[in-house]
């Protein structure tokens, strides 16, 4: 397909023989389609290499953002070419590309010419957002101010509809749209613009019941009986419904479950009278109840909001060896433990719950497994002649209570969990009721709270304390189950600071670990919170900054975003940040990233792009750098990638050294450690044209924050259903 046709000239005083040798050709279109000012610069090759990687970029100038650009359509291919004098009409995507293209709206040229079929023109599925999690309580919350719902025993699962189209998530934001096809299907088909729906995949059996067991095996081998029963709408005809009361965003997801629906069924829910229901679900076998505040907005952290009463105790334990049979060929027992206090425990043995196909397929997952070393410190009687193994799988585990010694009495297996990652693993404890369901007050004491932390704008403890209670709402989302440091300061900023990352248990039950294996093999337990106590336990430590992993806890090797700091050199002014902004903002969207952009409350702006959780940290790390560079090598009188302080005069430096394992970057609604406390926080494109200093807000402007944060579906990295592009 001939995709323009016109003229090109080389910029002026410029001998494009001679920049071309030097991998880069600067030029002006004058074509149909594009036209105005282009670069087009080649990248270092990586490794053994041997191909050349170019990529194109438009310059911006009148032609660029307007309606002739040609990226970041979603396109399809058609079977018939268009009509010459439609060429501007209808737009058109070409396969195998052989020149990665990086424009604001482009194309790469095809090797050949490839079948087309006509674009439809679509609206695209909402990103994966966050889920709200429930807190396990010791009985049901009484009164109206609950509803109460069903608890399945599935898998958790969010819907995103669009463009005629469905995609599936894991709690994690894996992408299982493969495994839950017929939900996929059956969501695809909802008379809907677009829509972003939380409920739960199962599988029922004759009674009625949802059966996990029955699950797993349908995601062997019959995925038909799997169903879906959604219990909450955060997103619909792209209008964020996350800031709406519960029950209001109920009965619009009732309007848009058809009750025909054989495979997506609404959760219906009573109000009140959650005693009576428990009492009812459990005489009938089933797991328990989910008790949600009826007022209360969705928030993807683990609020407070929603509790969960159960019927049995069960649980996720990691499998960390297995005991020999002295009958068959496989084993008698799984050995299993959990995480505590820094490191794994023994937590006891299960030997019921599987049948003759489960042991044979559990066999052959262990075996690759297997080391000679203890996974865990445990009775020798118990584990004799144990097989031990790595700590990669995870077992959901029914049992009736747990011994003094911390072992599980009558435990019975009811599958694997591919959906959890053994390091996010840690015991569920009930919390008593009534301090959970109980109006929202921190149980955590802030003492000292008229010590002054910064001595410039005489901020105290108690005030900083106060600004991360009123934030912790919008702020759990982002920081939430993601590995952390903290730069503590007891004695306030002007006084000694320092980082922390590990815990011995310091900071009591509030504040959780993960275990991170590091360079030299041995685990390290790493901090993380999803609680407002959590927050005010660390401001209670003298904590006044949060920073976090580019990764969750519930795979920390997967990267859920990329962050480029654009850090100015001393002397520019925050003119030349923003424009250093878009400008990235324009590289990353020519080559399929949305962005949003952060003031750190610093001097520079953090331009960050959204992932699905596929990519591993070391491709992350490496694109990272390589885009920094190619950005560099194409602008160096603006930007440079260079370590050192003493290349960097004048210019923005571009620090890519944020995505690579281990690094972290400041979280949104933290406050810094710099003079008048500013805050950082994550804003849009279209206020990043007007916001005077990357310190705008500072501690006292949390009402503020809150505000702008619902109004504007701030509510965390959302990460979009984007991954990251071939470089």
């Amino acid at each position: 397909m001939l995709w323009d046709n016109g003229q090109w000239e080389s910029i002026a005083g410029k001998d494009p023989r001679q920049t071309l040798a030097e991998s880069h050709l600067h030029f002006i279109l004058h074509g149909r389609r594009m036209r105005g000012e282009w670069i087009r610069f080649r990248l270092k090759p990586r490794g053994k290499e041997k191909g050349e990687n170019w990529i194109l970029r438009k310059v911006t100038d009148a032609f660029a953002g307007g309606s002739d650009d040609l990226v970041g359509i979603h396109l399809t291919l058609g079977t018939t070419p268009p009509r010459e004098e439609s060429l501007d009409d209808e737009i058109y995507e070409l396969s195998a590309p052989v020149v990665r293209v990086s424009t604001t709206k482009a194309t790469a040229r095809p090797a050949k010419a490839p079948a087309r079929r006509k674009v439809v023109s679509a609206s695209s599925s909402p990103p994966f957002r966050p889920l709200q999690l429930a807190t396990l309580v010791d009985t049901v919350p009484a009164g109206d101010r609950w509803l109460h719902e069903m608890k399945y025993d599935g898998y958790r699962v969010l819907i995103a509809v669009g463009g005629g189209q469905a995609r599936a998530y894991t709690r994690s934001g894996l992408d299982w749209s493969e495994k839950f096809a017929g939900i996929v299907k059956a969501a695809a088909k909802l008379k809907v613009g677009s829509a972003l729906i939380d409920g739960e995949a199962v599988v029922l059996e004759a009674d009625g019941r949802s059966s996990f067991q029955a699950l797993q095996g349908a995601l062997k081998g019959a995925p038909a009986s799997i169903e879906y029963y959604a219990f909450d709408l955060l997103e619909l005809n792209g209008e964020d419904l996350t800031g709406l009361e519960l029950t209001a965003r109920k009965e619009k997801l009732r309007a848009i479950i058809p009750e025909s629906n054989d495979r997506l069924r609404y959760s219906e829910h009573i109000v009140g009278s959650g005693e009576k229901l428990l009492h009812t679900f459990c005489d009938a076998g089933l797991e328990g109840v989910i008790s949600k505040l009826a007022t209360g907005k969705y928030v993807g952290s683990r609020s407070g909001g929603w509790l969960k009463t159960k019927c049995i105790k069960r649980q996720e334990f990691v499998v960390v060896g297995w005991t020999p049979s002295d009958k068959s060929r496989s084993f008698r027992s799984l050995i299993l433990g959990i995480h505590e206090e820094g490191g794994l425990r023994y937590a006891g043995k299960v030997g019921t719950g599987f049948d003759t196909a489960e042991l044979l397929r559990l066999m052959e997952i262990m075996k690759p497994l297997e080391q000679e070393a203890p996974t865990v410190k445990a009775p020798r009687a118990e584990v004799r002649g144990a097989h031990w193994l790595r700590p990669k799988l995870v077992a959901e585990i029914a049992y009736t209570e747990m011994t003094n010694e911390g072992t599980l009495r009558h435990p019975s297996y009811l599958g694997l969990r591919e959906d959890k990652k053994p390091e996010a693993v840690v015991l569920e404890k009930e919390a008593p009721v009534a301090e959970i369901a109980a109006p929202a007050t921190s149980k955590v004491k802030i003492s000292n709270r008229e010590r002054i932390i910064d001595p410039d704008s005489g901020i105290t403890k108690g005030q900083l304390a106060d600004h991360y209670a009123a934030v912790a709402a919008i702020m759990l989302p982002w920081v939430g189950s993601r590995p952390i440091s903290l730069v503590r300061c007891p004695q306030g900023r002007a006084k000694k600071c320092f980082f922390q990352k590990h815990d011995a248990g310091s900071f009591g039950d509030t504040v959780k670990h993960v275990e991170i294996t590091e360079k030299d093999g041995h685990e390290e337990p790493y901090l993380y919170l999803d609680t407002a106590d959590g927050l005010l336990t660390c401001v209670q430590m003298g904590t006044i900054e949060f920073h976090g992993w580019g990764a969750r806890i519930e795979d920390v090797e997967k990267a859920d975003r990329l962050v480029f700091d654009l850090d100015p050199d001393e002397g520019l002014d925050f003119e030349a940040v923003r424009k250093a902004a878009f400008h990235f903002q324009e590289i990353l969207q020519q080559i399929g990233l949305d962005t949003f952009p952060m003031v750190t409350g610093g001097k520079g702006i953090h331009v960050i792009a959204p992932l699905v959780p596929k990519a591993e940290w070391p491709e992350v790390k490496d694109f990272a750098h390589r885009l920094a560079q190619a950005v560099a090598q194409s602008d160096p009188d603006n930007f440079t990638a260079a370590l050192p302080k003493a290349q960097r005069k004048g210019r923005i430096f571009v620090d890519y050294l944020r995505n690579q394992r281990g690094a972290t970057a400041v979280m949104p609604y933290s406050v810094r450690t710099r003079s008048g406390t500013p805050v950082a926080a994550p804003i849009t494109w279209k206020e990043m044209e007007t916001i005077d200093t990357s310190a705008h807000w500072h501690v006292g402007d949390a009402t503020e924050l809150v505000k702008r944060a619902a109004s504007k579906a701030l509510s965390g990295w959302g990460r979009a259903d984007q991954v990251l592009p071939d470089l």
